[in-house]
């Protein structure tokens, strides 16, 4: 999907050896994978993955190629080498960092508009062939990564119960009539 919105080339970093990983392995073998392209400035991450949903990737790859990190990276304001100047995106506002590249970069969903790749796009992409590194081919120590030697282990992955509860509508007129309603309605439950 990336090289039909325009990636020029992929890779797949793949290996027997690397199922069950915990993050401490899967930065291992992503640190290792970048070192092997060469000459990076820059790695985007997003904010977290969704299967482990711990955020611990990036920060873990960071540190094992000793470069610095920018988290919730809202927008890139310059790019210019030696340096990155970003905007973070934070619970109380918002914050300037400028940082020294190479860097790692973990990016929130307000980063960009999405693109769509166009359908002449997605067939040239899947005519690419896609190289496939693997454990010998990037220098992981084997050692180091899957489920034998992580340091974590998922015992059970359940979704949480379903929860009920009563839903009430409060219309209006107006946005103000609304915010009366809502407003009787909240001393009514002796909620305020």
């Amino acid at each position: 999907q990336a090289v039909a919105m325009g990636c020029e080339e992929a890779v797949l970093i793949w290996d027997p050896a690397f199922d069950g990983s915990d993050a401490l392995g899967i930065t291992h073998i992503l640190a290792q994978a970048i070192q092997k392209i060469g000459a990076v400035d820059l790695v985007l991450f997003g904010k977290q993955a969704i299967d482990g949903d711990s955020g611990l990737v990036p920060a873990g790859v960071a540190r094992r190629l000793g470069w610095p990190l920018m988290s919730y990276v809202a927008r890139i304001d310059e790019l210019s080498a030696p340096q990155i100047s970003v905007t973070r995106a934070l619970e109380q506002g918002r914050q300037s960092v400028t940082s020294r590249l190479p860097a790692v970069i973990t990016v929130v969903k307000e980063i960009n508009e999405p693109r769509y790749p166009s359908f002449m796009n997605i067939r040239k992409a899947s005519k690419l062939p896609i190289p496939v590194w693997d454990a010998a081919g990037t220098g992981v120590d084997v050692g180091k990564v899957g489920r034998a030697n992580a340091a974590a282990q998922w015992i059970k992955v359940f979704a949480p119960p379903a929860r009920t509860g009563n839903v009430e509508l409060i219309n209006g007129d107006s946005p103000q009539a609304i915010a009366a309603a809502l407003a009787d309605k909240l001393m009514a439950d002796k909620v305020i």
